[in-house]
């Protein structure tokens, strides 16, 4: 039979016991030890059973225990003390507290996930971990961030295998009162909603749910309310789960409604009101127009507001693909807002005008999220090196005209908390050599670019250390494994081969991810009777531990996930490869510090980062990985393996494989197992072992979440803070008035005459030349621009590589026809082929980029791009926008001049050389530029 209403039973504890529901309730206890043992030693059997939840083990725990240990002094001053020790980490003065007055009061983070802890599932993959990941080490700093995300009551799905390992998806229902989270409440005590006007009169109401992850509060909105009719009560059903019209809603939830929620909050508790917001990917994009209709109601109209926004504004993008951007049709996004759904106060049209694709090689009847992101960012970041070029390549879209170097997106390399991912053992091994509390320092707040003291741990312990590691991981295979089989339909006595899987002495390489396509599951079956020689080799074996969830619409990603489990399932290896379905945090908290090799094969340049080699990097594994995301940024001989790529234009995609394969098998057998197995005078791989300790010094400090969390205080969060003081309302319409004018006047902006001080073809380095411009303003004032000298080595088509701007100064007034001289020096600093150009650029006070000298702008402006060809008897130009205007003349230093580069004729007709002194540019030529307004 089953229940016709289901109810959650709290347990009374004794009031002694009272200080245990506070740290059940603060998800601290998830990356903190003592908190943990303190509630496992409650009731070790029920510890366990509850997966390490304390508040499944405390509703689950007899009465008669509780009474036991109300009376157990023992027991009691151990929770004092832990009791104390979270006091103590929520009220005093961190890193944060240290810092300069001009960090921001608070800071709203939004993200469609959290990955916070397996008790919370709340995350399907890396942008959730990496955001539950930063709300933590937000927290150990002590940074006043505040999470915002939604409540999904199914989660993501749980995976298991059918017999023949086919991806099957289950969907438990969560039910929040037995989650470690509160309800939000009014003053009244009723529960705090936020509402989203729907089309046609109707509503769509969340109710906020609180989970407290250390200092930092995390409200997760929840449509599971009776308030709201059917359809809108399964709008946070399920993580990424529906069809366009329910990832629209959750994303208008999770942006409109997540402002709301904050304001809420803030309305509630007292907390600061945020000065900055930022966007961690695009799902969150609708928070920009929330604040603009709040700015709205003020009295600020929509160009003022947004300019005001944009200030405050900080878009992450972790996609370095546009398939991975949600992209909505454009009526859909116009039926939901307006006069007869939500925002009613904003034009519908500025609304689409600011995610629609309306640029080269867009399509121009979709809402792109990621687009709308960088619209309404000021500031913008990749999460790594690499991924900071491919974004910047993927959007150069939005500024036409523009080099991809040029384009405003910058990087912050993701890290990983430490005290989350960090083994036990190994935390007690760094606890043995300089003390707890300097681990634990060295753990989150960083600082530092090595762990020098890694140096004294002897090798013996180092040796020790990974085997334990190894040796629990078997154990933990082993488990899972017959747990796995056992649904998979089948029977006890099949299974008494899988006591015989794993060696704790076998090399173990691990691999865990997501799996769709360009992650390359399968790459390692690509010669599978070279794959069996490996795992089945007599002296230098090896063992590999495979996990990975597709997504449920991705039958391609099931395919893969199908054939390495077929693989895996043959009787001959079976013992050496495994396939672990249901990968989440549990798992990896164990497969990680397990593993000697972490495997990552990627489609270069497509990982965006890939944290997970991060984590096992932070418990002596080493990296065998393509060089992509982080490694690419990072990797050194010294600590890892680069699997060398075949990404020539002729190579295709299965000759590839077949190669990186191939480089995948050689450097295993060759390289990876012969450094393990081999053994010095000691009887000790002390090759592999300084492979171990070179790992922890110097990617330790560099792998950081704390490291990652700093640098968004100190290169994003605090610039956007300075930019938001700095727009109050009557800066934001001075700006937006005079964005205005200065896009009416950019037509008719013009550099009229360049001429340089010497007419040589060569010239000595060191050699400075004076430039003289002549440029027409037309409305503007010198004020409004600034003309600079951009120079440096010139390539075969005279293109500019490693710039150098100089910016040149008026001579003097207007002349009779209105051009202003501008005058400068250019220096000649390096030797070879070299050339420069011309361009002006608008400035203002208040622009966070262009001439405000650090090259961060949004995509305002689509440059005016006019380009001159010589040799066809005629110019040949292309004419987009309005921008930054730039005439180029390039000359070839040290080496024969190359007479390319944007010239006109003048009005006799004639070419002007750019090699024989003064050349007259037409009116509005050589246009390419960094206005970002």
């Amino acid at each position: 039979m089953k229940a016709i209403r289901r109810f959650t039973v709290r347990p009374v504890l004794p009031e002694a016991l009272h200080p245990l529901s506070d740290l059940a309730r603060n998800l601290r206890w998830s990356w903190h030890a003592e908190t943990r043992d303190l509630f496992q030693s409650v009731d070790p059997e029920h510890w366990s059973a509850s997966d390490g939840d304390p508040v499944r083990l405390l509703g689950g725990v007899p009465p008669r225990r509780l009474a036991e240990l109300a009376e157990d002094r023992r027991f009691l001053r151990r929770l004092a003390a832990v009791a104390d020790d979270l006091r103590d980490y929520l009220t005093g003065e961190r890193w944060y507290q240290t810092q300069s007055s001009e960090l921001p009061a608070a800071i709203a983070y939004f993200s469609p996930e959290f990955g916070i802890t397996a008790a919370l599932p709340q995350y399907s993959g890396g942008l959730g971990i990496l955001a539950g990941d930063h709300l933590k080490a937000a927290s150990d700093l002590g940074v006043p961030l505040i999470g915002v995300g939604l409540l999904y009551r199914h989660g993501y799905f749980r995976q298991s295998l059918s017999r023949d390992g086919w991806q099957q998806e289950h969907y438990p229902l969560l039910d929040p009162n037995e989650l470690p989270l509160v309800p939000l409440r009014e003053t009244d005590g009723t529960p705090a909603q936020v509402a989203l006007a729907l089309p046609g009169g109707r509503a769509l109401r969340a109710r906020i749910w609180l989970a407290q992850v250390g200092r930092v509060p995390l409200l997760m909105l929840d449509s599971d309310v009776e308030e709201n009719d059917f359809g809108e009560r399964g709008v946070t059903d399920r993580l990424y789960g529906g069809g366009s019209e329910h990832r629209l809603l959750q994303e208008m939830l999770l942006g409109i409604g997540g402002v709301r929620a904050v304001r809420t909050y803030c309305r509630l508790t007292g907390h600061a009101e945020p000065e900055v917001f930022h966007t961690n990917e695009g799902h969150a994009g609708f928070l920009g127009l929330e604040r603009i209709a709040e700015l709205a109601e003020t009295g600020l109209d929509f160009d003022a507001s947004l300019e005001a926004v944009r200030a405050g504004t900080v878009f992450t993008t972790h996609t370095p693909v546009p398939a991975g951007i949600d992209r909505f049709d454009r009526e859909l996004v116009a039926h939901h807002f307006g006069p007869d759904a939500e925002l009613p106060g904003i034009d519908v049209e500025r609304i689409l005008g600011l995610g629609m694709e309306t640029y080269p090689g867009g399509e121009p009847n979709l809402f792109n999220m990621a687009v709308m992101g960088l619209r309404l960012g000021q500031r913008a970041n990749g999460v790594s090196l690499l991924h900071g070029h491919v974004s910047r390549e993927m959007f150069s879209g939005l500024w036409p005209g523009f080099d991809p170097d040029e384009v405003p997106i910058t990087s912050v390399t993701n890290g990983v908390h430490a005290p989350t991912w960090v083994a036990p053992e190994v935390f007690r091994l760094g606890a043995r050599q300089i003390g707890a509390q300097r681990t634990e320092d060295a753990l989150t707040v960083g600082g530092s670019d090595r762990w020098d003291a890694v140096a004294d741990i002897a090798d013996q312990e180092i040796w020790d250390l990974r085997r334990v590691l190894r040796e629990q991981l078997v154990a933990e295979v082993r488990e899972r494994l017959h747990a796995s089989w056992r649904q998979r339909g089948a029977g006890t006595a099949e299974l008494g081969w899988i006591d015989g899987v794993l060696d704790p002495d076998v090399l173990t390489v691990g691999f865990a991810r997501r799996v769709p396509s360009y992650k390359r599951l399968t790459l390692m079956l690509r010669d599978r009777d070279r794959l069996m020689d490996l795992l089945l080799h007599a002296e230098r074996p090896v063992q590999i531990v495979v996990a990975g969830k597709a997504h449920p619409a991705d039958d391609g990603g099931k395919r893969l996930v199908q054939e390495l489990v077929r693989f895996a399932d043959d009787p001959r290896v079976r013992h050496r490869i495994v396939f672990l379905p249901d990968y989440g945090m549990a798992m990896a908290q164990k497969l990680y510090p397990g593993c000697d090799i972490w495997l990552n094969n990627p489609l270069r340049p497509l990982e965006a980062c890939g944290t997970s080699g991060m984590k096992a990097a932070l418990n002596g594994c080493l990296n065998l990985s393509v060089l992509d995301g982080w490694w690419d940024e990072w990797f050194r001989p010294d600590f890892g393996w680069a699997i060398p790529t075949a990404d020539g234009t002729a190579t295709d995609d299965d000759r590839r494989d077949d190669l990186e394969a191939a480089a995948l098998y050689d450097l295993l057998e060759k390289r990876v197992a012969p450094r393990f197995y081999e053994r010095g005078r000691g009887g000790l791989p002390d090759r592999w072992i300084e492979m171990v300790r070179q790992t922890l010094t110097h990617l330790g400090p560099k792998v950081l979440a704390g490291r990652m969390v700093r640098e968004y205080v100190e290169r994003l969060y605090t610039p956007a803070a300075r930019s938001h003081r700095a727009l109050s309302a009557e800066a934001a319409r001075e700006l937006a008035a005079w964005k205005a004018r200065v896009r009416a006047a950019w037509p008719r902006v013009a550099v009229d005459h360049v001429e340089a001080s010497a007419a040589t073809t060569s010239a000595e380095l060191g050699t400075t030349l004076t430039l003289r411009v002549r440029v027409a303003l037309a409305d503007l004032a010198p004020d409004d621009v600034e003309v600079q000298a951009v120079s440096g080595r010139v390539d075969s088509q005279d293109r500019i590589a490693d710039a150098t701007c100089v910016p040149l100064k008026p001579a003097g007034g207007p002349d009779l026809e209105g051009r202003w001289v501008y005058e400068g020096p250019l220096s000649l600093d390096r030797t070879g082929p070299f050339g420069y150009t011309v361009r002006i650029l608008p400035t203002h006070r208040l622009l966070a980029s262009g001439a405000t000298r650090d090259g961060r702008c949004p995509p305002g402006f689509r440059p005016l791009h006019l380009r001159t060809r010589i040799g066809e008897g005629e110019d040949v130009f292309r004419a987009a926008s309005e921008a930054v205007m730039t005439w180029a003349m390039h000359r070839a230093i040290g080496a024969a001049i190359s007479p390319t580069g944007p010239r006109r004729a003048g009005p006799d007709g004639r070419v002007g050389s750019a090699g024989a002194g003064p050349v007259r540019a037409g009116r509005g030529q050589g246009v390419s530029c960094h206005c970002w307004m």
